[in-house]
């Protein structure tokens, strides 16, 4: 803070503070009052090191100021929301990386005879990515990784599109901006979150091989779970998402988003092979509208609710949102198969992650609205002793 700043966050500025002064003739100067006093050790991202910084404690620590007294809060947010997109993709990429280490174990690692042959004794044993539960747990992830790969991919297009039209002048700017900033705490909260939890089927592929260093997985769990705490942590998402990128905003952003989701939903392309998934998008579309509903009246009577439920309408949300763009997916897959001669595997699965996702995920936006509708504030109303 300079001399007389505002009070709280808005008084804040930016420095920047050298180790070394430099002197006029380019020669080293004296030592500045800034040093690191301690090295954290973590359970993770060992080759970032983490420190603790301490500022004129024996020294006075002197800094350059960066930019205009006062815009320190509004700087690094600026940092953030760059770094918050970087945080979703490296978390995408590590299940990416993950699921491909295990889908490439099971197909090699030979266990078991098929299930169906079980008390067959002298049945073929087989890889074991033909047992149900590893299928599972792999369509699980293959189907996760695309449709954060997609919510990246299709915020990353709004960013772009947002600067072409403020080099242009353009009409659209304000309609970008808004629907970047919504999908920002998707792609950071939903990521992070999701990919620690699906860390454990990858590892699971492996069975106790997994828990070996000898593969990369233990690492992956380990460096990740990072992934959900800095740069704002889930919850942080998804306060942000909820009172301010929806409740301040009049959820403007949102019906924009809900809206594009509701095309695809009603125009049905291709509603003779995609028709389940079009209804059950349909069906969460109804059910995120109610949750917001709820949510508006339930924060009248205490913004507790907020608090208690944020991370799970945020995760609904993404779900949502993600079924969308994995059904687009679908569509142009289902267009050029009728007239690819190559990569028919590759258009095959992307159809089979999207109707996998929309039957196994989407229905849990269901849950999400029951939960919210049958709480009370009796959590809140506890002894701390209790606990």
């Amino acid at each position: 803070r300079v001399k007389d700043a505002k009070k709280g966050v808005k008084g804040l500025s930016m420095f920047l503070v050298p180790k070394i002064w430099i002197n006029q003739d380019g020669s080293k100067g004296e030592r500045n009052g800034v040093f690191c006093t301690n090295i954290e050790k973590k359970m993770g991202i060992k080759a970032s090191a983490t420190c603790e910084m301490t500022f004129g404690e024996n020294i006075p620590a002197k800094g350059f100021l960066l930019g205009n007294v006062h815009q320190g809060i509004y700087q690094m947010f600026k940092i953030i929301e760059q770094a918050r997109m970087a945080v979703g993709i490296k978390s995408m990429s590590t299940l990416s990386t993950a699921y491909l280490n295990a889908l490439s174990f099971c197909k090699e690692r030979i266990q078991g005879s098929d299930i169906v042959e079980i008390f067959n004794k002298s049945a073929k044993k087989v890889a074991i990515i033909k047992h149900p539960d590893i299928r599972r747990m792999l369509m699980m992830q293959k189907s996760h990784v695309e449709g954060m790969r997609a919510l990246c991919m299709y915020c990353s297009k709004m960013q772009d599109l947002l600067r072409l039209e403020k080099i242009s002048n353009g009409s659209k700017v304000d309609e970008y901006k808004k629907l970047v900033d919504l999908l920002l705490p998707l792609i950071k909260g939903y990521n992070s979150e999701k990919v620690y939890k699906l860390l454990s089927s990858s590892l699971q592929c492996f069975g106790g091989s997994g828990y070996l260093s000898d593969y990369p997985i233990e690492q992956y769990i380990r460096d990740q779970k990072i992934d959900s705490l800095y740069e704002g942590t889930t919850h942080i998402q998804a306060l942000d998402l909820i009172m301010r990128k929806i409740a301040r905003d009049n959820a403007t952003a949102l019906k924009m988003l809900i809206s594009k989701i509701e095309s695809t939903s009603s125009k049905k392309l291709y509603k003779d092979k995609l028709g389940d998934e079009y209804n059950l998008l349909k069906i969460a579309i109804i059910d995120i509208k109610n949750i917001f509903t709820l949510m508006m009246t339930k924060i009248g009577d205490s913004l507790y609710y907020v608090g208690l439920h944020g991370n799970k309408i945020l995760i609904a949300l993404s779900e949502l949102v993600i079924s969308w763009l994995l059904l687009r997916h679908a569509e142009v897959s289902i267009s050029l198969l009728k007239t690819c001669s190559s990569k028919k595997s590759f258009y095959y699965g992307k159809i089979a992650s999207a109707s996998f996702y929309c039957k196994n995920v989407l229905p849990n936006i269901k849950l999400v609205k029951l939960s919210i509708e049958k709480t009370t504030l009796e959590l809140m109303n506890l002894s701390d002793d209790i606990f």
